[in-house]
């Protein structure tokens, strides 16, 4: 699990196409500073599992679902990273709780001068993201400052800007999008509970064990 606070801006430093994958070599001093093989790391997002740790660096493998669900499978050489290491059992939740399992990309759209930032996202997300709760965009956990059918806003401050690869966002470029999930347990519980009402009220009959 992680909570969104990023630890460091990370560097792609290599990328090798495999079949029906790829796989990045990623610098950051940092979180690789007590990895090993196994750990996860978000990448921009993206929870992913350390192969190898080199001098600094950390070599991951991107399979073709996440390829297909994030903007990894655009990922150059060169390009700045987002990262955060697997938060600890007892660690701060200083944001709010992540998977790293990205449900799609959104797009950056502009930023005003007081620093709200607005992103066009998927119309199928939108439903589980409301005003004033949280979102992770390229793993970085923000509070929702306005929201549309198919558009959000949330307001960066100059640290967020400074500390993680959205303030280097230009208009058009992809961000991996995470909503919360506490809302996506809940929809399906409620289908299920309404699914079982409509049944019972058009005369259907139940058994319980």
């Amino acid at each position: 699990m992680f909570t969104g606070i990023v630890e460091e801006i990370g560097e792609v430093t290599a990328v090798e196409q495999l079949t029906n994958a790829a796989r990045l070599r990623v610098r950051g001093p940092l979180v690789t500073s007590d990895a090993g093989h196994g750990d996860s790391i978000a990448v921009s997002g993206v929870c992913l599992t350390v192969v190898e740790v080199t001098g600094g660096e950390f070599t991951v493998d991107v399979v073709h679902e996440t390829l297909q669900r994030s903007s990894l499978a655009k990922v150059a050489v060169g390009d700045r990273v987002n990262l955060e290491r697997a938060t600890p059992a007892g660690g701060r939740l200083g944001g709010h709780i992540m998977q790293g399992h990205v449900d799609g990309t959104g797009v950056f759209l502009g930023r005003d001068e007081n620093g709200v930032t607005t992103f066009a996202m998927p119309g199928h997300l939108s439903r589980y993201v409301v005003e004033k709760g949280s979102i992770a965009v390229d793993g970085v956990s923000l509070t929702v400052a306005a929201i549309s059918a198919d558009q959000f806003a949330v307001a960066l401050i100059p640290t967020t800007l400074e500390a993680t690869t959205l303030g280097g966002r230009e208009a058009g470029d992809l961000v991996n999008l995470e909503v919360d999930v506490v809302a996506k347990y809940v929809e399906k519980l409620a289908e299920a509970h309404i699914r079982d009402q409509v049944h019972n009220r058009d005369g259907g009959t139940e058994e319980r064990s």
